[in-house]
């Protein structure tokens, strides 16, 4: 359904069901004290993106009293409560002495299940159901699944500065709009995009951190409108693009990149106060 009345109710509603969700969600995170020290040394709330998929949920209710509700969306709320489930459990109990894929996996090839371990092969399991759901070749529904896979890591690797998975999350979703030629699902859209607008202004303050909770959130959500939109020449282009990220981030720091590209630099720092980075 992409009735336009729909599509900016459900923008707005997201805006507005989050400002309440975030509001008890952070005052719950800081009464329980699931704080982080961020780049900055300050403890803050962290693990705050789990008010996503509350929201979403929320609104697509809302959604269904005039009936502006789909059973196609079933499948993307599924997947948004489950990796943002994933994420808390790394964000709440993990320990930082294995990071990246190669950090994770080779503590389980040693016997040893990490967080960051269980969310990686929770979150393959979760994106192959969600490719075999959506149907397709046994070749698509491969590609789809490392799609999502991937695109579900991709916001960790920016959510390490304030404000900076909310900008990546926002242009890579133009992006995928524009290739698209605007034929994308806007009531999938919508409800998480208004959220995310709403989020912002705490996460740029350096008030909150969005942690795995939310970021894998944001990735699942473009690696799953990446593979119900774009046609299968493009979505190899993103496999390759998602594959040479992460292999980048292995072994370069992105927040150094960022930092030495007068561009990239200026796109970070947009938004933020000084005080804040």
């Amino acid at each position: 359904m992409n009735n336009a009345l729909a599509v900016l109710a459900a923008f707005i509603a997201g805006i507005l069901v989050e400002a309440i969700v975030l509001h008890f969600i952070i005052s719950m995170l800081r009464e329980t004290n699931a704080v982080r020290k961020n780049y900055l040394n300050i403890d803050i709330p962290v693990s705050a993106g789990i008010s996503f998929p509350f929201t979403l949920i929320i609104v697509y209710i809302l959604l269904a009293l005039p009936g502006w509700y789909d059973s196609s969306y079933h499948l993307f709320i599924l997947a948004a409560v489950a990796i943002s489930f994933l994420g808390f459990i790394d964000d709440m109990l993990g320990q930082r002495d294995a990071l990246g894929f190669k950090g994770h996996f080779g503590a389980l090839f040693k016997g040893r299940l990490t967080t960051g371990g269980l969310k990686a092969l929770g979150g393959g399991m979760l994106a192959f159901f969600i490719a075999f759901s959506l149907k397709g070749s046994w070749p698509e529904i491969i590609l789809n699944t490392f799609i999502i896979a991937l695109a579900a890591n991709l916001m960790n690797l920016f959510d390490l500065r304030p404000g900076r998975a909310v900008k990546a999350y926002l242009l890579f979703l133009l992006v995928i709009i524009i290739i698209a030629l605007g034929r994308v699902e806007w009531m999938l859209i919508a409800p998480l995009t208004g959220a995310v607008f709403y989020y912002a202004k705490d996460d740029l303050k350096a008030g909150v951190m969005m942690g795995d909770a939310g970021s894998n959130v944001l990735g699942m959500a473009l690696g799953y409108f990446s593979v119900i939109s774009l046609s299968l020449p493009v979505r190899l282009g993103v496999l390759v693009f998602l594959l040479g990220i992460h292999l980048y981030t292995e072994k370069y720091s992105l927040t150094t990149t960022i930092e030495n590209n007068q561009l990239l630099k200026r796109l970070d720092d947009l938004g933020r106060s000084r005080q804040n980075g």
